[in-house]
C-alpha cells in the first residue's frame, strides 16, 4: 500500500505538487507531444511516466536516484501542458522536484564538473565570452579534454560576435507612447548581442522609451531548471530589486528568460518576496506581444523582394507563455514576406537551456530533425524568438551544409525598416 504524499514535508512546493499529481488521470494524451517519448519510446520518459515516478518518490516508495535519470531527460518544454485535457500544471512539478532532489542522490564527478562550469559561466556574460573563446584551444587539445566536457566543445560557436553595449536610456522617437525596461539576458549578450540592439531600435522607432537597469542579472532559468533553487532565488531577488516599478512593462526578447520571469512567484513561493514576485511577473511581456498590442506606428518597408520565412515556435514562447500568433503577425506585417509553417511545431529543437550539454544525444537527434524540416520547407530565412533555439538550429543547419540566415523575429523586423537588410 503506497503512502500518500505529505505536502508539509515538501514545503513550499508540497501543496502545488500534490494537486498536480492528483490532477493527472494517466490518459496518455501527453505521449504524442513529448519529444523524449518520441525519441526513446519509454513510458518512464513521458510526462505521464515521470509524474508516476515523482509521485512514488514523494510517497517514499521509490528512491530518488531511481527516478532521476528519467527526470534529467525531461526537456521541460511543457508541450504536455496544452495537450493535457485535465490541465495538469506540469511546470509546478518538474522544476520543484529537481530543486527538492538536489543533494538527495549521488551524481558522478563528470556531471558535477559540467554543471558547475555551466553555472559559473553561462549566467555571467564576461565569463561566458571568455569560455566560448577558450573553446578553440580546447578543440586543439581535445584528447586531453575530459569526456564530460566534449558536448560543451561541440556546441561552442567557432566565432563570437563583437561585444555590444547599450545606453541606460534609449529615448522614443517622436511622441512617446510607452516606457519599458528591457532584460538584456546573459548568453544572448555573448552569442547574438544584435538581438538587443534590434529590440531597442524597433521599440524606439515605434515610440517606446527603453530603460536598461544596470543592476539586472541572469533571469535564473539555468539554475531553476537544473535544480539549483538557492541560486535561482538569488537571481530572482536581484532582478526584483533592479527593475523599476514605474514602467509600463518589463520586456523580454528571449523565450526562456520570459518564461522564467513568469515563474518568479513559484521560485520565491513561501518567502517574503512572493507577493512582489507576483506583481513583477504580471508586468513581464515578450517584445512580440508588446509590439502587437501597441501596434506598429511605423510600418516596415520590407526588403524590396519576396522573402520566404519559416517561423520556429520556441517552446517557452508557445507552450510556456501561449505566444504563437504575435510573432507571426509581426512577420506578416513586412511587405513581401511569405510565412512558412514547419511540421510538428510542438516538438522541441533540443536546446532547452543546458539540455544539449547534459543530454547531447537526444538534443542532437531533435536538432537534426528540426533542421531538416526547415530545409524541406524551402525557407530563405529562419526566424524564432529564443537565443537557445537560434543557436541550436544554426549549429545543426551548418552540420547539414546549409547556409541559411537564422534571425530573431525582432531582427527580421528591424531589417525590414532598413534600406538594406543587415
Amino acid at each position: 500500500m503506497l503512502h500518500s504524499i505529505q505536502p508539509e514535508r515538501y514545503a513550499p512546493f508540497g501543496e502545488a505538487m500534490t494537486r498536480a499529481v492528483q490532477a493527472c488521470v494517466h490518459c496518455g494524451f501527453c505521449l504524442s507531444v513529448c519529444p523524449t517519448y518520441a525519441e526513446l519510446r519509454e513510458e518512464a520518459d513521458s510526462p505521464r511516466g515521470r509524474i508516476v515516478l515523482m509521485k512514488l518518490v514523494l510517497e517514499g516508495a521509490l528512491a530518488w536516484e531511481a527516478a532521476q535519470p528519467h527526470i534529467d531527460r525531461c526537456l521541460g518544454c511543457l508541450a504536455c501542458e496544452p495537450a493535457c485535457p485535465s490541465g495538469v500544471p506540469y511546470r509546478e512539478l518538474i522544476s520543484p522536484f529537481r530543486a527538492l532532489a538536489a543533494g538527495k542522490f549521488h551524481r558522478s564527478g563528470a556531471d558535477h564538473l559540467r554543471r558547475w562550469l555551466a553555472a559559473k559561466t553561462i549566467p555571467h556574460p564576461a565569463r561566458f565570452r571568455l569560455a566560448v573563446r577558450s573553446a578553440g584551444a580546447g578543440r586543439a587539445l581535445r584528447p586531453l579534454v575530459p569526456r564530460a566536457l566534449e558536448s560543451m566543445l561541440d556546441l561552442a560557436p567557432r566565432c563570437v560576435p563583437p561585444a555590444q553595449t547599450w545606453p541606460a536610456v534609449t529615448p522614443a522617437r517622436g511622441e512617446r507612447r510607452a516606457r519599458v525596461a528591457l532584460l538584456t539576458g546573459c548568453a544572448q549578450q555573448v552569442l547574438d548581442p544584435d538581438i538587443n540592439t534590434a529590440t531597442l531600435e524597433v521599440l524606439a522607432r515605434n515610440g517606446v522609451e527603453v530603460l536598461i537597469p544596470g543592476r539586472q542579472c541572469c533571469c535564473g532559468g539555468l539554475a531553476w531548471h537544473t535544480g539549483d533553487w538557492p541560486a535561482a532565488r538569488d537571481f530572482a531577488r536581484r532582478n526584483l530589486a533592479a527593475f523599476p516599478d514605474d514602467v509600463d512593462a518589463i520586456i523580454t526578447n528571449a523565450a526562456g528568460c520570459g518564461s522564467t520571469l513568469h515563474e518568479y512567484p513559484l521560485i520565491l513561493r513561501g518567502t517574503a518576496d512572493e507577493a512582489r514576485a507576483e506583481a513583477f511577473a504580471r508586468r513581464v511581456v515578450d517584445v512580440s506581444v508588446f509590439l502587437t498590442r501597441l501596434g506598429l506606428r511605423e510600418k516596415p518597408a520590407g526588403t524590396g523582394r519576396p522573402q520566404r520565412i519559416a517561423y520556429h515556435d520556441a517552446c517557452h514562447l508557445a507552450q510556456a507563455q501561449d505566444i504563437r500568433s504575435e510573432p507571426r503577425d509581426l512577420l506578416r506585417a513586412i511587405p513581401g514576406v511569405k510565412l512558412l509553417e514547419l511540421p510538428d511545431t510542438h516538438l522541441c529543437c533540443g536546446s532547452a537551456g543546458s539540455y544539449n550539454l547534459d543530454q547531447p544525444a537526444i538534443a542532437a537527434a531533435l536538432g537534426e530533425k528540426k533542421a531538416r524540416a526547415v530545409l524541406a520547407s524551402g525557407a530563405e530565412v529562419l526566424a524564432s524568438g529564443n537565443i537557445g533555439c537560434l543557436t541550436q538550429l544554426r549549429a545543426h543547419l551548418a552540420r547539414l551544409g546549409a547556409e541559411l540566415p537564422i534571425r530573431h523575429t525582432i531582427q527580421v523586423l528591424r531589417d525590414a525598416y532598413q534600406p538594406e537588410p543587415r
